[in-house]
């Protein structure tokens, strides 16, 4: 049976010999040795960090977001809901009570009014009643009188400033100013710009352009001096430089990084099968020597003792406790309906006697002062009828005297005389 037959073949790379799959077994077996501990490491901080994020982590963010939420936030809430936004508000009006209010009554019932009826209405009637008629008189007056006899006088010493002063200038200015600068123009022209003008383009610019064609000469040379020699400097950097040092990457440098980098990567990933067969052998260790025996004695010992506590101690314990917290409620109910009973009779004895003592004071009253000790018998629900000559008694203040609503004739005269 061909062993190679299913197998992949090798990735060959351009360059690679018999010398580098030589030295690529040693060299992986090398970094196998170096990464291994590495990984190991990494796996066992891996498991530690997912063992501390679901044990400590976890919990502990869970109660510190409770403990949070239940020693800030809600006060907080409580706190801004309860005290802060009612003092706002009251600060607020208060606020606008004695700082906006009074400012805003000022202005609106003080300000204004004083303003308007201080100030606009006597400036406006001012300017309706006085300051209008006597502009509407002044523009009359300007536009029939002013103006005709300012265009007059206007027009009188245009003309003689013209004859004085305007036609004089334009006669000197014609008549000698002008033939004198146009004499003086064609001298200049002659005698100073013509002469230096053939001067520059017979003599000047010939020269110029003879300078002109030896410097570019010139420096056409020096820029083929100067290729030649950047041409000579460039072939012999690449040359003696940069061709090496490419033979050198592409020959010794990439190939070695490369199986550098290769020999890194597959010592990582055996490293890692390495890592995850120690680990499971632990885990089985573990299970085995720790694991097993605490389940079989959770199974075997701790779940029958607390199937016995839990029928046999806890179920009857908590039923008592439900059956007497039911007969608490139960006497609390009886006891408060009792306490409501006798605060109603309470209340009735206290009514009972409360009319007991004011009937007392009714019959002590008519002893002393007298009176008929029942009453004419009435309808139901109508007040008591006021009758002439009898008197009637205040029966809200017991210390009033009684006296009859109609005096007589005699006494009546006896006030008037």
């Amino acid at each position: 049976m061909d062993h190679g037959k299913h197998q992949a073949p090798a990735h060959y790379e351009a360059g690679e010999g018999c010398l580098t799959t030589l030295i690529r077994i040693p060299v992986r077996i090398v970094v196998l040795v170096i990464v291994l501990p590495v990984r190991m490491v990494w796996d066992a901080l891996v498991v530690g960090a997912r063992a501390a994020d679901r044990i400590l982590l976890r919990p502990l963010g869970r109660a510190l977001s409770w403990l949070l939420a239940t020693l800030v936030v809600i006060p907080a809430v409580w706190l801004y809901e309860a005290v802060l936004t009612p003092l706002g508000h009251a600060l607020l009006w208060l606020a606008a009570a004695v700082f906006v209010r009074p400012w805003v009554a000022l202005w609106r019932y003080v300000l204004v009014p004083a303003v308007r009826y201080g100030l606009v209405v006597p400036v406006v009637w001012l300017y309706e009643a006085v300051l209008t008629p006597i502009g509407h008189g002044l523009r009359r007056v300007y536009r029939e009188l002013l103006a005709p006899a300012g265009q007059g006088i206007a027009a009188a010493v245009g003309w003689v400033l013209t004859a004085l002063f305007v036609r004089p200038v334009v006669g000197l200015w014609r008549y000698v100013l002008v033939p004198l600068a146009l004499a003086a123009s064609w001298l200049a022209e002659h005698l100073i710009v013509r002469p230096p003008a053939w001067a520059y383009r017979e003599l000047l610019t010939p020269l110029g352009h003879g300078i002109t064609w030896l410097l570019e000469l010139l420096a056409r040379g020096i820029a083929a001096v100067g290729s030649g020699l950047w041409a000579a400097v460039v072939w012999l950097v690449l040359t003696l430089l940069v061709a090496p040092l490419g033979r050198l990457y592409r020959r010794v440098l990439a190939p070695v990084g490369r199986e550098i980098a290769a020999a890194f990567g597959v010592a990582w990933r055996i490293a890692g099968y390495i890592s995850r067969a120690v680990g499971r052998a632990i885990a089985w260790l573990a299970w085995h020597l720790i694991g097993a025996p605490v389940t079989w004695v959770y199974r075997t010992v701790c779940t029958p003792v607390g199937h016995f506590v839990r029928d046999a101690v806890w179920a009857p314990a908590k039923r008592a406790a439900v059956e007497a917290g039911r007969a608490a409620r139960a006497a609390l109910r009886t006891a408060r309906r009792a306490a409501v009973e006798a605060g109603h009779a309470a209340r009735a004895a206290l009514r009972t006697a409360r009319e007991t003592v004011a009937r007392a004071r009714r019959d002590a009253w008519r002893a002393l002062v007298g009176g008929p000790r029942a009453s004419e018998p009435r309808e139901p629900g109508s007040p008591l009828a006021r009758r002439l000559g009898v008197t009637q008694q205040a029966m809200i203040v017991p210390s009033a005297a009684p006296e009859p609503e109609i005096s007589s004739l005699g006494e009546k005269n006896a006030e008037r005389g």
